[in-house]
């Protein structure tokens, strides 16, 4: 019999970061979920809907996501700085050995890096849409995103969608341009500063030791997805050593957003 659910909101100060920061409360296992570059704790809703009965979630927005803010310094935020971040939110949040992890794309970076640091504070991770690096596709709309005028919102979000969204509900599409039409000057910029360095980072394998990362790891990608090659992913699997891979049919970058139906793999995936 599971817990009643209640919300617990809250924000973390990290550095010079200000981290907002949502509980789901319950008595069952933990999850935290780690958002992809420019999404929200908004991105889970489907999630916490389909799991917050029986489990514990914990979402937070990074600096430039949501209502997370860079309170000093530049606006660019480090994966350094991002693992800090995910590092306190952890400790912070009351989870411990036995949490699972549930990433999707750029948050996958920062939870196998975190995995490979702190081998003993997580049991389990979910990494949808991960690879070891930029594909053709990902450059050319990196590049093509980056020729835009910063004022032209519109065309920011529609080059996007374009690109690896096409797959979204009408919905969510409409729920992008939204969301670039409000964002902040700085908060473009800092995106446009991830692009950037995407493009000029080194592969995965290059960044940490993928052998160092000890747990159980699960990856889900689309098998439409235009911004992750299969071929890439499968070699990630290779590389990790207790490592699963799930490729999923008919939808691309967003998974879970595009269908809910990839729900039911995520609980298979828990509940075993």
């Amino acid at each position: 019999m599971s817990s009643p659910v209640s919300r617990v909101k809250n924000e973390l100060k990290v550095g010079r970061f200000l981290i907002p920061y949502r509980i789901y409360e319950n008595n069952g296992p933990h999850i935290i979920c780690i958002n992809g570059v420019q999404q929200s704790m908004a991105m889970w809703s489907s999630f916490v809907s389909r799991f917050s009965k029986n489990y514990r979630i914990v979402l937070f927005d990074f600096p430039n996501q949501g209502k997370g803010k860079v309170v000093s310094g530049p606006s660019k935020i480090t994966l350094d700085e991002q693992v800090q971040i995910l590092s306190e939110v952890v400790d912070k949040t009351g989870l411990n050995k036995d949490t699972t992890m549930c990433a999707a794309s750029w948050g996958g970076v920062v939870a196998v890096v975190f995995a490979s640091k702190y081998q003993d504070r997580i049991k389990r991770l979910i990494l949808a849409s991960l690879g070891t690096k930029p594909n053709k596709k990902m450059a050319e709309t990196i590049k093509k995103g980056y020729a835009v005028d910063i004022n032209d919102r519109d065309q920011m979000a529609k080059v996007l969608i374009e690109s690896f969204g096409e797959n979204l509900p009408w919905q969510l599409k409409q729920r992008i341009i939204s969301q670039f039409s409000t964002m902040k000057e700085d908060d473009i910029r800092a995106f446009y500063e991830h692009g950037l360095f995407v493009l000029s980072s080194k592969q995965l394998t290059d960044l940490i030791n993928l052998k160092d990362i000890k747990v159980k790891t699960i990856l889900i990608n689309g098998e439409k997805d235009t911004i992750i090659d299969i071929d890439d992913v499968k070699f990630l699997a290779t590389q990790i050593p207790d490592c699963e891979l799930k490729i999923i049919k008919d939808v691309g970058h967003f998974l879970h957003m595009e269908r809910v139906e990839v729900l039911d793999i995520y609980e298979d995936i828990l509940s075993s």
